[in-house]
């Protein structure tokens, strides 16, 4: 494999970074994943512009432009023998001394790598997911994608303990997100998702599945989702760059909703599926 690192492409076992970089000792870096299919990023301005965001709120400059990380990107794709691939880069404060407060003078680390990318099974797709549910107990800026990411690595853990693919959270008493994914309920017909707050990440995919329904006539609304209310909804859904659009059927080992695949999700599937390819050349 090809990977990116500090202005070079090379093999994956010739990259090495030091071990004081802040990204190690601190989880001091944010990140991104952008899908890319048919070798052409999807929705490659919202990724950046949600990297700009992350990088603002942990006050780290951005070492490149939307251009130069367009180019960095197309390159790496490029150099990879897959047309459908998951991009995955983060930046942190690079390498200095152990010490809490910021160093100065001291440039970034950028790295990035390309893998296949892992969409749902037909299976998945056909007869939706597991999920269990649980405490949303992480930090209060979930907003940030940062590296920093042992709080959602325990929530996932606890899906995968039960043989479920997502822990859905709530925080006193409101839907929250998944561990990877946020999550969105149809109730009467309505696609309703947790506001962009601070609580959980902008999901591009969620902006993806609002931006499709609203062109399709789909009503959707951005609104705190009691507990009571996600869990008595006619559909849930889970959206990720890699989940795509995907609907849960068992929550917490019980059957959720009718037990398969709603009416809505399948139309959205349909609708995001229309919409992510670009045109064949």
């Amino acid at each position: 494999m090809i990977v990116y690192l500090n202005g070079q492409f090379l093999p994956i076992e010739d990259a090495k970074i030091p071990v004081l970089d802040r990204g190690f000792i601190y989880g001091d870096g944010v990140y991104e994943l952008v899908p890319v299919y048919r070798r052409q990023a999807f929705r490659l301005p919202q990724h950046l512009a949600r990297l700009q965001y992350s990088l603002d709120g942990i006050r780290l400059a951005n070492p490149h432009t939307d251009a130069q990380w367009a180019a960095i990107i197309g390159e790496l794709v490029a150099r990879q023998p897959f047309d459908d691939q998951g991009v995955y880069f983060q930046i942190t404060r690079g390498v200095a001394k152990r010490d809490h407060a910021f160093p100065s003078g001291v440039p970034a680390t950028v790295f990035m790598m390309s893998n296949p990318l892992a969409t749902p099974s037909a299976e998945q797709i056909a007869n939706g997911v597991a999920v269990v549910t649980a405490e949303d107990n992480r930090w209060r800026r979930c907003d940030l994608k940062t590296i920093s990411l042992v709080g959602n690595v325990l929530m996932r853990q606890l899906a995968a303990d039960a043989g479920a693919i997502e822990t859905v959270m709530f925080r006193d008493g409101q839907l929250t997100e998944a561990s990877a994914s946020n999550v969105l309920v149809v109730i009467d017909g309505t696609i309703v998702a947790p506001p962009k707050d601070n609580l959980i990440l902008p999901g591009i995919t969620y902006g993806a599945a609002y931006d499709f329904a609203r062109e399709a006539g789909m009503p959707f609304e951005m609104r705190p989702v009691p507990r009571a209310e996600a869990l008595a909804a006619d559909e849930m859904w889970l959206t990720s760059s890699t989940k795509e659009v995907l609907a849960v059927t068992l929550v917490d080992g019980k059957p959720f909703g009718s037990g398969v695949p709603g009416p809505m999700f399948r139309r959205m599937h349909a609708l995001f599926q229309a919409h992510k390819l670009p045109p064949l050349r």
